[in-house]
This record gives structure tokens, sequence and C-alpha cells, in this order.
């Protein structure tokens, strides 16, 4: 008794044509195979030999071989004269599984998957209003999935910004409510301070310094002022200030050196009151929209203009179709909000980067070719 097993598709073809083979080496001399083949010219086997064990049976097998592309043990058994062919299907639910456990990668889009967590999988909406984050609280449309990432990533930094509960309302800096005029889903609860600061491109800094300066990447930490002074985080954490005197800027040794929140944020409200959307997009590199990744920004420099960034993206891994999140501060300084899709309630609050040449936002519209980066 000889016993062959072969666990993948490839390997059970093979197997079954060297069945077919010995079968035919073995049927030079008549034998009682229990079933004889019909000698009709039509018949599968007919032009291979002129017996067969059981035609009808070792046709099924090919046919389940070509047709159903899934794993399989073929069991192939000889014993004295005759030879029984058992082709056992098995865990269909095991090949789809494999289908579903792809992967996404954030530059190349070949593959996906993320694990629904058990607090996400009772919600069959997109807002979870018990989520206290923001990938708990904005959970993707049906066939989407977010992109996996690592756990120090920016795109996981934001992720994971905490949420005011659900319904709450945006605070001004003076503590005065901003109306919801079907503007924003979500507020982001971080605190903005008491100045009228905390605009809509010192959010964008803000988030980006903040995430910097918790990975303790301090000399990744700088922005320009709209005059053009670069504002190194590591000169300020060496006690050094700066000071502005009409068109001069300069630094000057101040205080002992520190680094502490306080002391971060104190630099960020200096960078706030002399940088703005037309410094940083001068800062900024241009990419385009299907290069789309988190932490991107759309922005129109000017007196007026605005900045909201990509919080997040998700993929439909059919057909690679990508949509993302915005947040957003504006005027006067505000909390941050998770913005509405003021033109496709389906998917809302995400937005498809299929959008056309104008991306329209509750309060602001941008061109297509308003996509920008930090350098790297």
């Amino acid at each position: 008794m000889r016993w062959i097993a072969v666990a993948t598709l490839p390997q059970a073809k093979a197997a079954l044509i060297f069945v077919w083979r010995l079968m035919a080496r073995n049927f030079t001399e008549p034998m009682n195979w229990g079933k004889q083949m019909n000698e009709d010219e039509n018949s599968s086997c007919a032009p291979r030999h002129n017996k067969c064990v059981d035609c009808k049976e070792l046709s099924l097998s090919r046919t389940v071989l070509r047709e159903y592309k899934l794993p399989c043990i073929v069991l192939i058994m000889k014993k004295t004269g005759y030879i029984i062919l058992f082709l056992l299907l098995f865990i269909q639910a095991c090949g789809q599984e494999n289908n579903q456990r792809q992967t996404v990668k954030q530059d190349t889009l070949a593959e996906y998957a993320l694990e629904t967590t058990d607090t996400t999988k009772k919600y069959s909406g997109i807002i979870n209003p018990d989520g206290q984050t923001l990938e708990t609280r904005i959970l993707p449309p049906e066939r989407f999935k977010r992109i996996i990432t690592s756990k120090k990533s920016f795109v996981e930094y934001l992720r994971q910004l905490p949420l005011k509960p659900h319904g709450s309302e945006v605070l001004l800096y003076d503590g005065s409510i901003k109306s919801n005029d079907d503007i924003y889903v979500a507020v982001v609860d971080l605190d903005i301070g008491k100045r009228d600061l905390h605009q809509c491109a010192d959010a964008v800094m803000r988030l980006r310094a903040e995430y910097l300066w918790r990975q303790k990447q301090y000399d990744q930490i700088h922005f320009n002022f709209t005059n053009g002074f670069r504002v190194d985080y590591s000169e300020w954490m060496k006690g050094k200030r700066i000071v502005v005197k009409g068109n001069k800027t300069y630094w000057t040794q101040s205080v002992s050196p520190s680094n502490n929140y306080k002391d971060f944020w104190k630099y960020m409200e200096v960078v706030f009151s002399y940088a703005g959307t037309l410094s940083l997009s001068k800062e900024l590199k241009p990419v385009s929209i299907d290069d789309l990744k988190t932490g991107d920004i759309f922005i129109q420099g000017g007196s007026p203009g605005h900045a909201i960034m990509v919080i997040d993206i998700a993929i439909d891994p059919l057909n690679n179709e990508k949509i993302f999140l915005l947040a957003q501060s504006y005027m006067p300084a505000q909390e941050i909000q998770i913005l509405k899709n003021p033109n496709n309630d389906k998917i809302s609050p995400w937005y498809s980067v299929g959008f056309g040449e104008v991306l329209e936002t509750p309060e602001w519209i941008f061109n297509r070719t308003d996509v920008k980066r930090f350098e790297e």
C-alpha cells in the first residue's frame, strides 16, 4: 500500500496526471475493474485507453480540480491490481480567508487587511457613538479597509487622537460655541490655549509637531515664519528665544535649557503668531492626488487662506478606490474638528479621491492641485 499526499492545487493536478498515466500502463492486461468503460467513441477516456476504473468519476475529479481553485488533498492508494482515487476537498473557508488576509501597504495598494476590533463589530454604520478615538468612532464604509501601519507612525498617532463625546460642539478659544451647521461629525479633545492663535494652518503644524515631540524627534520640529525665518525647536530647547524687531528676526539666549510640554506649547504659540498658510504652503512640496497619504494637506496660502489635513485613509480592496478623512481648525481659533462630506451622505464623513477638479468641504473649496506634503 502506498499513500501520496498533495496539499496544493498544482501538486494535485500533477498527481492526477501521474495516476492517469499509471492506469494507462496497467490496462495492458484485462482486469476485473468492476465497471467497464463504454466503448463509445464519444467517451472522454476513449482516446487514451480501452478500459477505465470509472470514467465518470475520473472526469469529475478532473473537473473539480480545474473548476474549484481550493486547497485539496489527493490520496492515491494502490493495492493488488486496482487503484482508488480519493479527492478530498477541504476547508473552503480557508481559501476564502486566505484571500481576506491580504495586507495594505501605504505605497503599494497591492494587498489589504485590518482586523475589526471587538468595539466596532456591533456597529453596521460609519459612526460608532461609543468610540473614543478617531479609529473607533469613525469606521470605514462597507467594503473599505483602513491601511495597515506601524504603532509609532504618524498615521497611528492620528487614528488614536482622543475625541470628545459624540454630539459635542466645537469650542472657540474664548469658550464660546461654534454652531454645527452640517460642518463636522466629531471634535478632537485637545487643548487649544486661551489666545486667538490656533487656527487652520496652526492646527496642521500643531498635529505634526506634537507627534514628533512625543516621539522625541526634536530635530524634525521646525517651521518658517512668514518672513522666511526658520524656527527650530532644537534651538528653543537650549533656552534660546526669538526676537522680532521690524524686519529683523534673531535668536537670543534667554532662559535655562528645558524641554517639557509647557515649553513646547510656548514654542508652538510663537510659531502660530508668525506663521500661517502663506508660509506653510511654501514649506510643503506638491503631490499628486493619486498619491494621497495620511498627513497630506490641502492648502491655499494667502490672507485669507485655508489648510486642512488628511487624517486617515481607507481602501476598497476590490478596485483600489481610496477614501479619506479631513480635519481642520478655522477662524477664530477653535478646536480641531472632523469634517462632514457635504456632497456624499452615503460615505460621509469620508471623501473619495475621485472628487473631480475641485474638493468642496463645508467651509472651503480646494482645487485638485492644492495637495501638499511635508518634506521628510
